[in-house]
């Protein structure tokens, strides 16, 4: 553990929803702890399959950014194998993903049982095992850094969450002395106070006289709200999940924003392409307006469809999405911007103004769009 970080204690307090779903954000990209317990007594004697399940284990589920710990526990002198503490920061192997990483990992586990090894008090193993992840997620959440959802991944024969104060006809392994033998000792009742404080899910398989079994545990922190002078409250978490989240959040606000306005442009631009456009049109020769429609990818002939002087078309007005064009027929002239179209040309502005000769006449033909 962290000696830097004040000792952790089970919470009493639950989180809300928002803080469980703001933890589960910080901690989605962050990797997870992952506790390998192993029981070495030699009434689990581990066989080839639960070493190949192990392999596969670490093969296939870890990830890169996991914090791998191996744990081997065995007699009740000692519980926990080394002696060091074997869920420090500086005990974690990191995983990136690599062969070499997997192979790390393999070589640093004790796969062999020894009949020298009994007595598992595994009350004992879960109290050290769950308090020790706990006390890294707080470390984590007082150094403002990233909180991570755990697991542990269990070999043995012993019977994992059982109610306190363990009787020999539940697990006879746990010597006699044992606080954990009795229900109300201090330790027995730590112990069930983790198991309450921890967002714990076990799965179990059987493997010849002994199970594999993981317990997960979702991203959590003990949280401790406190009154403050001036009716205010301070807590643990609201501040941190403020620090961690407000960045994703702000992009996360930004990018709806932006999502909101560009589907509302789109919306109003594919409406646009369905409306029909109205054209008000203008022959100089004549005093009375025409009113035309075009619609998307349609077309109007000048000399036709658009009445002007001249038995010939012109030319053509043709709409593609939100743009108007001007196709000349090359049958006779006509003038866009004091120049003669004699190629596709778009027209520009909702008032357009065309000109064509006719009798030595230059006319005007003004197109108002709607």
């Amino acid at each position: 553990m962290n000696s830097s970080c004040s000792k952790v204690v089970p919470s009493h307090q639950p989180l809300s929803d928002w803080q469980k779903t703001g933890l589960k954000l910080t901690s989605s990209q962050q990797g997870q702890d992952v506790v390998l317990a192993i029981d070495l007594t030699g009434s689990v004697r581990l066989n080839d399959e639960g070493r190949l399940r192990l392999k596969q284990i670490i093969q296939d589920s870890l990830h890169p950014g996991d914090a791998v710990y191996v744990v081997p526990f065995a007699s009740t002198v000692n519980p926990l194998q080394p002696q060091v503490d074997c869920l420090s920061a500086g005990a974690a192997i990191p995983f990136h993903g690599k062969p070499a990483d997997i192979e790390r990992i393999l070589q640093t586990l004790p796969l062999k049982s020894s009949n020298a090894q009994q007595n598992t008090d595994i009350q004992l193993a879960e109290s050290t095992i769950y308090k020790g992840l706990a006390q890294l997620n707080q470390c984590r959440l007082t150094a403002n850094k990233n909180i991570k959802s755990q697991s542990v991944v269990w070999l043995t024969d012993a019977p994992l969450l059982t109610k306190p104060g363990i009787k020999s006809d539940v697990w006879v392994e746990t010597r006699q002395d044992s606080p954990f033998r009795q229900q109300n000792t201090k330790e027995s009742k730590e112990r069930q106070e983790w198991l309450n404080a921890l967002p714990l899910q076990l799965r179990s398989q059987k493997i010849g006289n002994y199970n594999l079994s993981v317990v997960d545990i979702a991203p959590t922190v003990q949280e401790f709200c406190t009154p403050a002078p001036g009716g205010q409250e301070t807590c643990l978490i609201n501040g941190y999940l403020l620090q961690q989240l407000w960045l994703p959040i702000l992009l996360s606000s930004l990018g709806i924003l932006t999502t909101l306005v560009g589907g509302i442009w789109w919306f109003r631009h594919w409406r646009s392409l369905k409306l029909a456009w109205k054209l008000t049109i203008a022959d100089e020769s004549d005093s009375e307006a025409q009113i035309c429609y075009l619609r998307n990818q349609q077309r109007l002939g000048i000399g036709s469809d658009i009445e002007c002087r001249g038995h010939d078309i012109r030319g053509y007005l043709r709409r593609e999405g939100n743009k108007l064009w001007l196709e000349p027929s090359g049958e006779l002239p006509i003038h866009y911007q004091n120049s003669e179209v004699t190629q596709r040309q778009i027209l520009t502005g909702k008032c357009i103004r065309l000109h064509y000769p006719h009798q030595s006449r230059d006319l005007e033909l003004t197109i108002v769009i709607n």
